[in-house]
C-alpha cells in the first residue's frame, strides 16, 4: 500500500475509504489505527470524547475487514470509524447525559441510530461529550471535561452535540451522529466549521422521541451526511413519532447544468424577529452565500421576520417546568451535582402556574404554523446558523446568562418545531479566523432537496481553509 494512502487514511471521507476497502488499498482496520493515532494527538486538548474504546473499535473493524475481503460488505459506509453522541444508547455503554447527577448504569440496548449504524458495520470509535442533559448550546458540562474548539482552544464547540462538532472539525473519522432540539446538531456545526444536518421530525427514528427531537449526521461533507442519512433513516418501531420509510436516493446529489439553482425561489431570512441581532462578519458571509445562490439561477428574495418574543419565552417556560419537574424528583445530593447555571435556569419552574405552563407547550404549534407558513412560498430559504460565531469556552451559552438563555438559537428553534429539515454548512470566516454558518432550510419532508442544494453549495463556496492540525505540529 502506499505511503500517501496510509498517512492520510484519518482526512478520507467515508466513499473515499469505501473505495479504497472494495480495491484492497487500504483496510477499516488500517484506518481504524490511523484515526486512532490522530485522536491521541488531538483528544489532550480537545476532550470530545466519552467512552472510548479502542479495543472494541479494532475488533469493529477485523470484522469489516474479512467481510469486504469476502465481497460482502453491510453496507457503503462498513468499516468506516464514527463517534455517536453519549445521549443515543449505545449497549453496554451508561448514559450519563452530561451531568453528574446521573447514577452510571450500562444502557440494554442500542438506540435506534446507533442501532442502524451497527447494522451496517460502522466501526464504533467512542461517544462524544454534551453538556448536562443537553439544555446548553455549549461544551460545558459537570460530568464530561470541558470541550473545546479545534478552530481556537480558547472558544466554545457549542452544544448540544459538542464532543460531535469539535471531533468533526478535527477529524476523528468521518461520521459523527448528533441531536438537536433547538439547534443542538446546527449551531456545533456552524461554530465548527461542518455540516450538520437536521432532518424532517422522524425522519430517522430515534428513542425516546419528543416534540422537535431529532439525530442527524455531522461531518465534513454533505456526501457523508447523506451516506449516513441512507443508514439512519432505515425504519425502527421503536419511534411512534416516526415517517414512514421512504427508500430516497440519498447519495444522487447532483443538480444538473451550470445554473444548479436555476428556477428555483430562494427566502433570505436576516432578521429571526427576537434574539440578538447578527455580527456584521456573519450577515456579510451569510449574504455572500445568498449571492451565490443568485449567480447560480436562484430568485433569491428577502423573507420578513415570522417568529416573536413571546412565542420564545413560552417555550422557555414550557422547557423551564418540564426541567423543574425532573430536578426536583432527583435526592437533593444528586440535584446540587448538576450545573449551577442549569439550577438557576429551571429555578423559575417553581414559580409558575399552569396557565403559563399550558401557554408556553401552545407556542410549540405557533412556532411550527408561522415557520411554515412564512417558508410556504419558497423552495428554500437561508439564515445564518447563529447570529455570533463561536464564544469563549467556559461559558454555558454566548451570554453566559441563564435568564437570557435562548437568544442565540433565534435562527434554529424554530425548525424543530415546523419539522422542516435545515442543514448548517460554512460560508466563511470571521477575521480571527472562526467558521460562520450558513443553515439551508427545506419544506417539511423535502430532506434530499436540502442535500441537494448543500452539496451544489459546496461546489459553488470555493476552496475552504485547511481544518485545523493538533497542537505542537
Amino acid at each position: 500500500m502506499a505511503l500517501a494512502v496510509t498517512t492520510g487514511l484519518h482526512q478520507l471521507g467515508a466513499a473515499a475509504l469505501a473505495a479504497l476497502y472494495r480495491s484492497g488499498d487500504a483496510s477499516p482496520v488500517e484506518a481504524t489505527q490511523a484515526v486512532l493515532g490522530h485522536i491521541a494527538r488531538w483528544e489532550p486538548h480537545l476532550q470530545a470524547l466519552y467512552a472510548p474504546d479502542a479495543d472494541a473499535a479494532l475488533a469493529m473493524a477485523r470484522a469489516s475487514e474479512a467481510r469486504w475481503r469476502a465481497g460482502t460488505p453491510l453496507s457503503a459506509i462498513d468499516g468506516v470509524p464514527c463517534t455517536i453522541k453519549e445521549n443515543i444508547a449505545t449497549r453496554g455503554v451508561p448514559q450519563p447525559m452530561g451531568t453528574a447527577a446521573t447514577v452510571l448504569r450500562p444502557a440494554p440496548e442500542d438506540a435506534p441510530p446507533a442501532a442502524r449504524l451497527r447494522e451496517a458495520g460502522c466501526v464504533f470509535l467512542a461517544k462524544t461529550t454534551m453538556p448536562d442533559y443537553g439544555m446548553l448550546s455549549s461544551g460545558l458540562s459537570s460530568f464530561h471535561p470541558l470541550t473545546r474548539n479545534p478552530w481556537d482552544l480558547r472558544m466554545n464547540p457549542g452544544g448540544s452535540s459538542a464532543g460531535a462538532g469539535a471531533a468533526a472539525a478535527a477529524g476523528y473519522g468521518p461520521l459523527h451522529i448528533g441531536t438537536d432540539i433547538g439547534g443542538s446538531i446546527r449551531l456545533p456545526a456552524g461554530w465548527c466549521g461542518v455540516v450538520g444536518f437536521k432532518p424532517s421530525l422522524g425522519r430517522v427514528p430515534i428513542d425516546p422521541p419528543y416534540a422537535g427531537r431529532v439525530a442527524g449526521p455531522m461531518t465534513r461533507t454533505v456526501e457523508d451526511a447523506a451516506l449516513m442519512m441512507a443508514v439512519l433513516s432505515r425504519p425502527d418501531w421503536r419511534d411512534a413519532m416516526s415517517l414512514p420509510w421512504q427508500d430516497l436516493a440519498w447519495t444522487d446529489l447532483a443538480l444538473p447544468g451550470d445554473a444548479p439553482f436555476a428556477g428555483l425561489k430562494v427566502g433570505l431570512l436576516m432578521d429571526a424577529g427576537w434574539g440578538d441581532a447578527v455580527q456584521p462578519e456573519v450577515a456579510a458571509a451569510v449574504r455572500a452565500a445568498a449571492q451565490a445562490f443568485a449567480l447560480a439561477g436562484a430568485a433569491v428574495e428577502p423573507l420578513a421576520p415570522f417568529c416573536t418574543r413571546e412565542m420564545a419565552e413560552g417555550l422557555d417556560n414550557f422547557w423551564r417546568m418540564r426541567s423543574w419537574l425532573d430536578m426536583e424528583a432527583l435526592p437533593p445530593e444528586r440535584r446540587e451535582q448538576v450545573l449551577p447555571y442549569i439550577r438557576r435556569w429551571v429555578a423559575r419552574g417553581a414559580e409558575l402556574g399552569g396557565p403559563e405552563v399550558f401557554r408556553g407547550y401552545s407556542q410549540m404549534a405557533a412556532l411550527r404554523d408561522a415557520a411554515v407558513a412564512a417558508c410556504r412560498p419558497f423552495d428554500l430559504v437561508l439564515s445564518p446558523v447563529s447570529p455570533m460565531p463561536a464564544f469563549p469556552a467556559e461559558q454555558a451559552s454566548p451570554l453566559d446568562d441563564p435568564q437570557r438563555p435562548f437568544e442565540h438559537i433565534a435562527f434554529t428553534l424554530p425548525y424543530n418545531m415546523s419539522e422542516q429539515p435545515a442543514l448548517a454548512i460554512n460560508c466563511g470566516y470571521t477575521a480571527a479566523g472562526l467558521p460562520i454558518g450558513l443553515q439551508i432550510i427545506g419544506r417539511r419532508h423535502d430532506d434530499l432537496g436540502v442535500l441537494r442544494a448543500a452539496h451544489a453549495y459546496e461546489g459553488l463556496r470555493g476552496p475552504q481553509r485547511a481544518w485545523p492540525a493538533p497542537p505542537g505540529r
